[in-house]
């Protein structure tokens, strides 16, 4: 979209706080309006959910996400709407003549794409007047372009081990680079995993005056229900006491980022709106998060046979993904479609998955797939016993799954990478996997 490399040269954070100058960015504005959304996993379900609950408060909402699934123009919404093609379009130009006029007189510095759709959203929001922005991060915080949106209520979702050559080798690490999206005197909501580590990112915290408010501490979850259909729990911070949250997106792991999201919004409205009523932030929470759609997450894309697909790529992100799966869909007669990506430990993904299947199709993503005899070596190893097919083009990965899946019968689950989920719903659904643009 922008002809630029995935990453820029180095250090990102001055030369794009010079672009956003570029750009007229009012960064006092950015920041009293925005929240940021960090984590290994769950951070797209959290920014959507929380976007949702500004939105059912009458807020007009922006929302910046990344990757997209199906298309560019989904990472810029607003109030649920990704931005049209000819706005985009005039959008990109704006960006990309602020980088090139940069480059010709002051900087002799190459820009990410992420860092010009960062900037993109910025002006975007700006510019249609947004009362409330959502930011997800794209790797870390501390380095990472949401750092200059100059968040004092920011999240870390959960953590796992990713991107460790930049983020650190341990948990803890990886957790601190990621707090590093809120300034000082800010608040940090950390999601469920981060608990162990609540004594070290407090005091990592310490001397910047930054809080740390913990699900499963600060932040309870209770009475949980869940069906194939809906999801509904209790939920309290503080004063708040949020009973009966209904949400419509699967996964037991869902109740952590919808819990996240209400803290984030709530906390935001507290600094931003300290007259709203308890009932007002209440009707938001409760609306905004039944109302919230976001694909990818356990969706079911076919019902007969019944074929669930999973964008998860992160060991824990699968872990937890395959666990909900069998908690709302049953344990048994499942057939599993596994892609990993090519950057990823295929080993590290396989053995999270095929230990719990015994017919496994093994494949390759047009975009970034590892090849599907690695895939299904790694897959051999994990499970020796399991049925290993293997299925070199997408095209013949759903073909073969749908056959046998109708021949025992058995449900379908695509799980393992991104790229390969969605490829699989979009030839399921008539299309080429091959017209998909992915950054």
């Amino acid at each position: 979209m922008f002809n630029l490399p995935k990453y820029g040269d180095g250090l990102c954070l001055a030369r794009l706080s010079q672009l956003l100058d570029a750009l007229s960015i009012d960064r006092i504005r950015l920041r009293k309006h925005s929240v940021v959304v960090t984590g290994s996993n769950g951070k797209g379900s959290t920014a959507a959910f929380c976007a949702s609950i500004g939105r059912a408060f009458g807020l007009r909402t922006g929302l910046f996400t990344s990757p997209h699934l199906y298309r560019f123009n989904e990472r810029f919404q607003i109030d649920g709407v990704p931005v049209d093609d000819e706005l985009l379009e005039a959008l990109v130009l704006r960006v990309a003549t602020a980088i090139a006029d940069l480059k010709q007189h002051t900087l002799d510095e190459v820009f990410g794409a992420f860092e010009a759709q960062f900037a993109l959203a910025c002006l975007y929001f700006q510019e249609t007047e947004c009362e409330f922005a959502v930011f997800e991060a794209g790797i870390g915080g501390r380095y990472d372009p949401v750092r200059l949106v100059g968040a004092d209520i920011t999240c870390v979702t959960s953590v796992d081990l990713e991107h460790v050559n930049l983020l650190g080798n341990s948990l803890e690490l990886i957790a601190c680079d990621k707090s590093d999206a809120c300034i000082s005197g800010g608040t940090v909501v950390y999601g469920e995993n981060c608990l162990p580590m609540r004594s070290n990112l407090a005091e990592y915290n310490r001397n910047r005056n930054v809080t740390g408010l913990h699900v499963g501490a600060e932040i309870t979850i209770s009475n949980v229900f869940a069906s194939a259909k809906a999801q509904a729990f209790n939920c309290r911070l503080g004063a708040f006491d949020l009973r009966a949250l209904e949400l419509m997106l699967a996964g037991e792991f869902q109740l952590n980022n919808a819990a996240i999201a209400a803290a984030l919004f709530i906390l935001w409205m507290q600094r931003m709106h300290p007259d709203a009523t308890t009932s007002a932030i209440d009707h938001a929470v409760r609306t905004g998060l039944r109302d919230t759609k976001w694909p990818g997450r356990l969706e079911i894309v076919q019902r007969d046979p019944l074929t669930v697909i999973d964008v998860g790529h992160t060991p824990d992100g699968v872990a937890q993904a395959l666990k909900s799966l069998r908690a709302i869909h049953g344990d048994d007669n499942w057939l599993l479609v596994l892609g990993v990506s090519g950057d990823k430990n295929v080993d590290d993904i396989a053995k999270h998955l095929a230990p719990n299947f015994d017919t496994i199709v093994c494949t390759r993503a047009y975009h970034k797939g590892a090849d599907a005899r690695v895939v299904g070596a790694a897959a051999r190893k994990a499970h020796p016993a399991a049925r290993i097919h293997v299925a070199n083009a997408m095209e013949d990965a759903v073909r073969l799954s749908q056959q046998l899946a109708r021949a025992v019968p058995r449900k379908i689950y695509v799980a393992g990478g991104l790229f390969a989920a969605i490829e699989y719903a979009t030839v399921l659904r008539g299309g080429k996997a091959q017209d998909l643009v992915f950054f």
